[in-house]
C-alpha cells in the first residue's frame, strides 16, 4: 500500500461532528463539524467570544460538550474515567498561562507526566526532557525553577512538557497572549518548527504571521459557528464572508 493510499484510509487525527456546547443560556459552540488530518496545522481565528478557546478545549474534553462526537485518531473520547485519561494522554495542550509547577525544577516539570502516566523510567524521561529543552532552545535552564525564567522561556518549557508525552496532536490555546511582545517571536518560532516537523496542530491565536506562514488551513469562527474553513492565502486575500472581512479589517489595520 502506498503512503498516499494509507493516508487516505486512516482516520482524521481530530474529528468533531455535530458538537454543541452551552454555558447557561449562551450557545458557545453551534453544531461544529471539523476534521484535522494527520500532520495538518489548523489555525482557529475569530473575534473575542467567538468560541475559539472552547472549541480547542472541547477537543480533549477539558470542556465537556452537550452533544456531538469528538474523536482522536479514530477513537471517540468518553465523557470521563480512565479511558478518557488514556486518550487525553495523546493530546498535548499549551495554554495562555504556562501552568508550570512553581516548586519543581524545569526538568522535573517535564518528566513528571511521562513517569507517572506513561510509566517511562526516570532516566529515560530525563534524557528525553533534556533533548526537548535543547529543541526549544533552553537546554541550559533545566535546573532552574519557573520563576527564574522569562515568560517566553516558561512557555517554551510548557511546549516541551507537552511534547514529552509524545502526543499525536498538539492544541495551543492563545499561547502567546500572556507574553510581552518581544517574547512572542521565540514561542512562535518553536511552534513553526513543530509545524515543519509534521506535528498535527490546532492553534487558537492572534498571530496572523504564524497563520499565514505555518497553517495548512484557517478556520474562522464567529458566534459559536465555523463561518469559513479555507487556505490561509484564500482567507487573507479573499475572505468569503462579511464577518471575516470585518474581522480582518480591524486586525490588520492595527
Amino acid at each position: 500500500m502506498s503512503d498516499e493510499t494509507a493516508g487516505a484510509s486512516s482516520p482524521p487525527m481530530v474529528r468533531m461532528a455535530g458538537v454543541d456546547k452551552h454555558f447557561g443560556d449562551l450557545h458557545v459552540l453551534r453544531d461544529i463539524d471539523l476534521e484535522v488530518a494527520r500532520g495538518e496545522v489548523v489555525v482557529v481565528l475569530g473575534p473575542s467570544g467567538s468560541g475559539k478557546s472552547t472549541l480547542c478545549r472541547a477537543i480533549n474534553r477539558l470542556e465537556p460538550i452537550d452533544s456531538g462526537i469528538v474523536e482522536i485518531d479514530g477513537v471517540a473520547l468518553p465523557a470521563e474515567g480512565s479511558e478518557l485519561a488514556k486518550v487525553r494522554a495523546d493530546v498535548g495542550m499549551v495554554f495562555q498561562q504556562f501552568n508550570l509547577f512553581a516548586h519543581m525544577t524545569i526538568l522535573d516539570n517535564i518528566t513528571l507526566a511521562p513517569v507517572r502516566v506513561r510509566g517511562v523510567s526516570k532516566s529515560e524521561a530525563q534524557e528525553r526532557a533534556r533533548a526537548l529543552l535543547d529543541r526549544v532552545g533552553i537546554g541550559d535552564q533545566s535546573g532552574k525553577y519557573p520563576a527564574q525564567l522569562s515568560g517566553g522561556q516558561q512557555q517554551r518549557v510548557a511546549i516541551a512538557r507537552a511534547l514529552a508525552m509524545q502526543p499525536k496532536v498538539m492544541l495551543f490555546d492563545e499561547p502567546t497572549s500572556a507574553l510581552d511582545p518581544e517574547m512572542v517571536g521565540e514561542v512562535v518560532e518553536v511552534m513553526s518548527d513543530l509545524a515543519r516537523d509534521g506535528m498535527t496542530m490546532v492553534v487558537v491565536t492572534h498571530e496572523m504571521g504564524f497563520a499565514r506562514r505555518a497553517a495548512h488551513r484557517v478556520v474562522f469562527m464567529d458566534g459559536g459557528e465555523i463561518v469559513e474553513d479555507t487556505t490561509p492565502d484564500s482567507f487573507f486575500s479573499r475572505p468569503a464572508t462579511e464577518r471575516a472581512r470585518d474581522f480582518l479589517g480591524k486586525i490588520l489595520t492595527h
